[in-house]
């Protein structure tokens, strides 16, 4: 009742041409007798009315389409145009909704309500990319199976933006997302001993995915379980993205795997570690809880040389995203994580709190502090996200290589099978027009010959030139 009366006075602050109210009504449609509803339209209707609040539209949700009299059954009820009332049935994607509420009509309505004085000649091209999106949805075979190690995959709209990143990103990426929800608890080695049952489910499902993707969260539970995720993706080369908690699991891992730090915690969950890699760094009020998190859209300053989430970003100095962290990596470990090959390529404006994090010598090992999923949009994913999809499904390399711009050929609905064929033949292809046979095979100092310079004509050699740059990382 408070929005809904903050809505009646705002109307008359802000003057009838400013101000449209859209309500969205169920109308069911029992099995019984298979006729559509309209009371409780009616009734939501009259109740908003006793209120101070007139519907400028009426949305009508439904199973099925509705006919023609149902709607002017309700134009009639409610005391509102035929036009006004827009009948919004359940649809393959939620993309279509647009598309749908344009076919209604609602651009024109909304033009002349609020007096927006549009240039209707341009409609067509405005949604034109709307339209794509949605076809999309519908066309796309090819799959990218993402892994979400978390710690409360029981209640997956825990990890709603991120699912939607995600989703964003695939759509993008002409993908089509298939999400594993991984319990961190039973990555972990009690489980082995106690549930090893679980414990190799949850071990297979991780080994298969396409890429690996650890969440935020507050406290210790499950926590060793995501540092081992993080230490598996390391370890095996799997693309990897790590969002606030994940930053931090990433960087305890590499400090005990890497530094030898066999202690490295979080003062979250040891506050009496010898080596806090991760430790509270409160804006205010130090010791309370309340007020200590660092929230909101902050600036982050990227560091001078190569960095693949930089050049996803369109290479700029500095971006802004949205935080909800209060615990953060300690500056004093960082030179020693950078000489050991762990990159910050991101920090704050004063450089001493870390912001996201590389591994050179990896496809795609990113984390970063803040949550990229906060800003992702359907036609403007978030760039950390369309790199893990990127890299889950080998076209990262090809993706930066043309400037951060899709091909055609990714966008298309071929087959797998279909571009498979065109990726090898243009390899192929590529692979005669560079190759060269020297008269006697080229052998190192161990006499073994080699083949990626062409020497050698045996299929080790030919599988070693097939595309694949140990030194990047990339295919």
């Amino acid at each position: 009742m408070p929005f809904v009366e903050a809505f009646r006075q705002f109307q008359f602050r802000v003057k009838r041409e400013n101000f449209c109210l859209a309500h969205v009504s169920l109308v069911p449609l029992p099995k019984a007798t298979g006729e559509p509803k309209t009371k409780p339209t009616q009734s939501s209707v009259r109740e908003l009315r006793g209120c101070g609040l007139s519907p400028d539209l009426i949305v009508c949700r439904s199973e099925k389409p509705i006919g023609l009299e149902v709607k002017e059954k309700i134009s009639n009820f409610c005391h509102v145009g035929p036009d006004q009332v827009i009948c919004i049935h359940d649809l393959s994607s939620i993309y279509h909704v647009p598309l749908l509420m344009e076919q209604n009509g609602v651009i024109e309505y909304l033009n002349e309500r609020l007096q927006l004085n549009i240039d209707m000649s341009k409609r067509t091209k405005c949604l034109q990319q709307w339209r794509d999106l949605a076809r999309r949805t519908e066309t796309v075979r090819r799959e990218v199976t993402i892994a979400i190690v978390g710690k409360y995959t029981k209640f997956t709209d825990s990890y709603a933006s991120v699912v939607k990143a995600l989703q964003h990103a695939a759509l993008a990426a002409n993908r089509k997302l298939e999400l594993v929800f991984i319990e961190s608890c039973l990555l972990e080695e009690e489980t082995q001993l106690s549930e090893p049952s679980k414990y190799h489910k949850e071990w297979q499902k991780l080994c298969e995915s396409d890429g690996i993707l650890v969440p935020g969260g507050f406290g210790s539970r499950g926590m060793e379980g995501k540092i081992r995720a993080c230490q598996w993706a390391r370890e095996n080369r799997k693309p990897f993205l790590g969002i606030c908690l994940g930053l931090q699991a990433a960087v305890i891992e590499f400090a005990r795997s890497k530094l030898g730090l066999k202690d490295a915690n979080t003062t979250e969950i040891d506050p009496k570690t010898a080596n806090a890699l991760v430790i509270d760094m409160p804006e205010h009020h130090t010791g309370q809880l309340g007020g200590t998190m660092r929230l909101g859209k902050r600036t982050t300053v990227f560091a001078e040389g190569p960095s693949i989430l930089r050049q996803l970003y369109g290479n700029p100095k500095t971006v802004e995203e949205r935080h909800r962290h209060r615990y953060e990596v300690n500056p004093k470990y960082v030179p020693r994580l950078e000489e050991h090959g762990m990159r910050f390529v991101g920090t704050d404006v004063d450089k001493t709190r870390m912001e996201i994090i590389e591994l050179s010598a990896h496809p795609y090992f990113v984390a970063t502090q803040y949550h990229p999923e906060y800003l992702s949009r359907p036609l403007n994913p978030s760039p950390p996200f369309l790199g893990l999809i990127l890299a889950s499904v080998d076209r990262l390399f090809h993706y930066i290589q043309r400037g951060c711009r899709l091909s055609p050929r990714q966008l298309s609905d071929a087959s797998s099978d279909e571009e498979d064929s065109v990726v090898g033949l243009a390899g192929a292809t590529k692979s005669l027009r560079i190759l060269k046979i020297p008269n006697t095979p080229k052998t190192t100092k161990n006499g073994i010959s080699n083949g990626c310079n062409g020497s050698s004509s045996t299929s080790e050699g030919e599988g070693a030139c097939g595309g694949v740059d140990i030194t990047n990382g990339h295919q």
